[in-house]
């Protein structure tokens, strides 16, 4: 279905009846990059799956901010009805979770925070901002290649390969602009007020996952009150795609506690 959310059309997939949980995908992702997720509580919950504006099958976008994307899922929110949700997110998705649990506290039920990240360390925000030039000059296929080398555990490359093309396709059929307005958003970025944060928080981390960093995730982890951390042997920054069955595993547990 779609929304028209801030002036922006927003495609979402919903999957399933009960308790909503809201999953908001990283740079470069789609709804379809929490397939096992969805898979896993679709039957148990109404899981609401947004491409974000820009990505997907969303309506392209010339320019979005963090804030700008915490705005569009709170309206999303707002025009499904929904008062509160369980929420998730990945990678760049986790930042924007992050700010809109702090505008909208009362919104969220609980936080759960895949391959997260506060903010960019100070040297990846000129190589997004380059990334985001080739982007634009050259496609995606160089891209798609550079983050399937680097942002997958070297046992998903080896193991499974299907992981592997399915990330490389995801990232070869985000149109350029749009990536590059992702890349320029996440660029900016600038962390949440983490001590307002006062869900009950769940940040799992890929042991392997470069961008970002076990001990990285650890910091915020501790910066946000109660949190668990919980780290994944032989997964990068995919995730819920690289060790599918943990991540559910460990959201089931969260969600029972």
């Amino acid at each position: 279905m779609e929304y028209t959310i801030n002036g922006r059309r927003i495609s979402v997939d919903v999957h399933g009846a009960g308790e909503p949980l809201l999953l908001i995908h990283g740079l470069g992702g789609t709804a379809n990059s929490w397939a096992p997720v969805v898979a896993a509580f679709s039957s148990t919950l109404q899981v609401i799956v947004p491409d974000l504006p820009g990505a997907g099958r969303s309506a392209p976008v010339t320019a979005v901010s963090i804030a700008s994307l915490a705005g569009d899922m709170l309206g999303l929110l707002d025009a499904m009805g929904l008062q509160s949700v369980h929420l998730a997110g990945h990678s760049m998705g986790t930042v924007v979770c992050q700010h809109l649990t702090v505008m909208a506290p009362t919104r969220v039920r609980d936080l759960v925070l895949l391959g997260p990240l506060a903010e960019p360390p100070e040297p990846a925000r000129p190589a997004l901002k380059a990334r985001a030039e080739t982007a634009l000059t050259s496609g995606m296929d160089g891209i798609a290649e550079v983050i399937c080398e680097r942002g997958l555990a070297p046992v998903t490359r080896e193991r499974n390969p299907v992981v592997t093309g399915f990330v490389r396709e995801l990232l070869q059929r985000q149109i350029p602009a749009n990536y590059a307005a992702h890349c320029l958003a996440l660029a900016d970025a600038q962390k949440a007020d983490a001590a307002a944060i006062q869900c009950r928080s769940l940040l799992i981390a890929g042991h392997e996952d470069t961008t970002s960093p076990p001990a990285s995730v650890a910091a915020l982890a501790a910066s946000i009150a109660g949190a668990q951390h919980l780290e994944l042997a032989d997964c990068g920054h995919w995730t819920a795609l690289e060790q599918p069955a943990a991540v559910v595993a460990a959201m089931q547990s969260f969600y029972a506690a």
